[in-house]
């Protein structure tokens, strides 16, 4: 994001920037860092060492907790400045929906988000917790090709689930934390009219998506509310059908002419080296994404996310970010440091 050395800092956690409901402070992670005003440009360039790193935590240490963090709060005006008033889609799925303390801190973000300015659209889906209610009801799950098979009773369950429980589950934490949400399916507005998969004979009503009309969400968005939109949506005969989360997103923040589509997931990003965690591309662009794919280094459930974010670069979305979903803060950390959470690709 910035062309000049960051200054690290420790000891804090970035929870007690911004905080909800808690005024503690534990260790915060040694990679955090926050940008100076002095040079806005792209995300992860290359940066000299920090020096005298071991004076940095003196300094800090030296400072009152208040002070410290209208420091912090400075120091966050060119990423607030950039992203102010922009649309940034997020899909949100994987462990940070699973665990407890990782959708508070997703929830928490997105509200610091929209309190600063930026207009956060929440897309989600809920694997895990349609296949817990199709187990209470004795309905066995069933995939193909990493896809959910869909027949008509599990199509109900699945929009039982994500349009009458996980959405609404969604919204009233959101309304808790401070924020006001609105939850919406594909149905509702005529927001997604889907199509029936080119495997509907194998998988049955899974779909895709063929159309986006995003008038019912731009007044939402411009007032300031945050909607939440689950992946069910009708085709033109009002069948209803299940749509991949990644897929829905992607095309959610192309109609929108979002600034930034991020991917919430369970792993670091995109990695040069499949087998080694710490080979993680921090910045690449389209083309560079397509030659890792034509050359293996890029497979199974990482295909899908990719080609949904080089999709929306086409259609018009400035930057589509990878991240790892599991770090507390992850969208804060991908959207207001020069760190990052992940992978961002670049059109």
């Amino acid at each position: 994001m910035l062309g000049v050395a960051p200054k690290t800092l420790t000891n804090f956690p970035i929870s007690s920037f911004f905080p909800f409901n808690s005024k503690s402070q534990t260790t915060l992670p040694s990679n955090l860092s926050f940008p100076s005003s002095t040079r806005f440009t792209h995300k992860y360039p290359t940066v000299s060492a920090v020096s005298n790193p071991v004076q940095e935590p003196k300094l800090a240490e030296s400072l009152s907790p208040g002070q410290f963090r209208v420091d912090i709060l400075s120091e966050s005006l060119p990423f607030i400045q950039k992203f102010r008033g922009k649309t940034i889609v997020v899909k949100y799925g994987g462990a940070a929906m699973k665990s407890p303390a990782l959708q508070a801190s997703v929830i928490n973000d997105l509200v610091l988000l929209s309190c600063v300015g930026l207009r956060p659209v929440l897309v989600h889906g809920g694997g895990p917790e349609i296949n817990h209610w199709l187990s209470r009801l004795n309905i066995q799950a069933v995939f193909r090709d990493g896809l959910r098979v869909t027949d008509g009773d599990t199509m109900e369950i699945v929009s039982m689930v994500l349009v009458g429980k996980v959405n609404k589950t969604l919204v009233s934490l959101i309304n808790k934390a401070g924020a006001t949400a609105i939850g919406l399916s594909g149905m509702d507005g005529r927001l997604i009219t889907a199509c029936p998969s080119p495997k509907a004979a194998d998988l049955g009503f899974v779909g895709e998506v063929e159309q986006v009309d995003p008038s019912v969400l731009r007044p939402l968005i411009a007032s300031g509310h945050i909607p939440v939109v689950t992946s069910v949506a009708a085709d033109k005969y009002g069948q209803p059908y299940n749509i991949n989360a990644d897929t829905v997103a992607g095309e959610l923040a192309a109609a929108l002419e979002a600034e930034k589509l991020i991917l919430l997931t369970d792993v670091a990003g995109i990695l040069e080296n499949k087998d080694d965690p710490k080979s993680l591309v921090k910045e690449i662009d389209i083309k560079g994404v397509k030659k890792m794919m034509d050359n293996g280094k890029i497979g199974g459930g990482m295909i899908p996310k990719v080609n949904c974010c080089v999709r929306s670069l086409a259609q018009g979305v400035r930057t589509a970010s990878i991240i790892d979903g599991r770090l507390p803060h992850s969208l804060l950390l991908e959207i207001l440091t020069d760190e990052g959470a992940g992978t961002m690709i670049t059109g």
